[in-house]
């Protein structure tokens, strides 16, 4: 296809499309991309030329561009239930994906609620929370706590609980107030004293406290910032002995991103890692009881999206405990959690996430811990003495590092660089990040390297 018939695409894009988290007045100056097709971790644009998607299309593409298995999924359930309503109806896909994912938390988790996107996920679990306080009589807890530099999505329930200033501050004067409490970050060593502070905060105001949420071992929008599981145990502990509930908020860093499917599997001391065919951590639930009776690590709710249908379909879901589930069951209607859009628990999104289930139970980890140690031996060596970065750092198949001196518009002028460069990548701030599809061998690993700085040094000898 000729350069005129991409560039009418961008024009025509332009005209008709709102596109998200970006400013309009430049995108009309440094237009979006065309694509024309995906194919594997690659995507092409309509004169040829390909990309690698090193952000995996934020976060979603697990297995890569038109992955055969998830293609085969779909069509099936197309071509024999795309959809039927999930208030009065069920049906198998939907009931399979609850209960094999009940599974993976050892049936802690037992009760699993539909959404659509990350932000509906949290918006979700926040509601069940409160509401299911309120059911049992405690309407005083009814507040919030979120980490600094947290981020949990974009609608006015998700923004309260986000501390992103770009995303946040425009829309301020809506949002219920939300306590901030300092977050742990590897780089600072700093575990201790954010658990003091939550520490304070939970001892003066658990009564009035429904619920903290956390993006467990990864902070994804505030630049990859990373903790350590030792932290997730600590925050465990905390709300259990202050009567709060615990969302872990697992849209970005769940469905293996970290090295384990859920990323709260690496919190539980107990846990060494998974089963041998992936499928059934050990360990059981937050305050719920696991099986057997046993008192257990899993938090109150944990939600996923992004990967769960591997880059196909949107779906979210909220797992949650027993004790939460049962806080809602009565014949008062009023109590009852009266949350839903028309497309809860859609026939082919299910599908979809049971492929990438059948992926995982297949021994997608093991594959996935492989490929880690490729991305670490490719880019450590390079990268671990230049002067030019920092904080190089990693957890499963996520890495990244900051890079010093970066100067102004940094983000935008890499990722426009690293366009040359055949990769498609758009770092936060300062940091430059790789969260690529499972699909890495040690050429690939050595391209991405390679690209990367090459790409670096680009924009940084044009800055100076």
């Amino acid at each position: 296809m000729s350069l005129a018939v991409q560039e009418d695409w961008q024009r025509r894009s332009l005209g008709s499309i709102w596109h998200p988290c970006t400013q309009m007045a430049r995108a009309a100056r440094l237009p979006p991309l065309p694509m024309a097709r995906g194919e594997g971790a690659w995507l092409f644009d309509h004169q040829g030329r390909r990309y690698f998607d090193a952000c995996s299309s934020w976060w979603v593409n697990l297995f890569g561009h038109s992955d055969a298995g998830l293609s085969t999924a779909i069509k099936s359930q197309l071509d024999t239930l795309p959809h039927v309503m999930l208030a009065g109806c069920t049906h198998e896909p939907a009931v399979r994906l609850a209960e094999r994912l009940s599974a993976r938390t050892g049936g802690a988790l037992g009760h699993v609620c539909f959404g659509s996107d990350g932000a509906s996920a949290v918006e979700i679990a926040l509601k069940q929370s409160f509401h299911s306080w309120r059911n049992r009589g405690r309407t005083e807890k009814h507040e919030f706590v979120c980490l600094k530099n947290g981020y949990h999505g974009e609608t006015i329930g998700a923004l309260a609980v986000t501390d992103v200033a770009i995303f946040r501050d425009a829309y301020d004067p809506l949002l219920m107030r939300a306590h901030i409490v300092e977050s742990p970050d590897s780089r600072l060593n700093n575990e201790a004293q954010a658990l003091a502070a939550m520490q304070a905060l939970l001892e003066a105001r658990h009564d009035h406290i429904a619920a903290v949420i956390v993006e467990p071992l990864i902070q994804g929008a505030a630049g990859m910032v990373m903790h350590e599981p030792s932290y997730l145990r600590g925050l465990r502990a905390l709300c259990s002995e202050f009567e709060v509930h615990l969302i872990a908020d697992e849209i970005a860093v769940g469905c293996g991103r970290t090295g384990s499917f859920f990323a709260w599997e690496q919190a539980d001391a107990v846990i060494a890692g998974p089963s041998q065919d992936d499928r059934t951590p050990s360990g059981g639930g937050a305050r719920a009881r696991a099986p057997g009776g046993q008192q257990s690590s899993w938090p109150d709710f944990l939600l996923l999206s992004k990967g769960i249908t591997g880059g196909t379909l949107p779906l979210s879901l909220v797992l949650t405990t027993d004790e939460v589930y049962q806080a809602f069951w009565s014949e008062d209607v009023s109590r009852g959690f009266l949350h839903s859009h028309s497309y809860t628990g859609n026939a082919l999104a299910c599908a979809a996430a049971n492929a990438v289930l059948d992926r995982f139970d297949a021994g997608q980890l093991a594959l996935n811990r492989e490929q880690s140690a490729l991305l670490a031996e490719a880019f450590l060596s390079p990268l671990a003495g230049d002067a030019r970065i920092a904080n190089l750092r990693q957890r499963g198949m996520v890495l990244a590092f900051d890079v010093l001196d970066a100067g102004a518009g940094f983000a935008e002028r890499f990722h426009l660089a690293a366009r040359a460069h055949e990769l498609l990548i758009r770092p936060i701030g300062h940091t430059v990040y790789l969260m690529p599809p499972y699909l890495i061998d040690a050429p690939t690993a050595q391209f991405l390297v390679e690209a990367v700085r090459a790409t670096l040094s680009e924009v940084l000898s044009h800055a100076s």
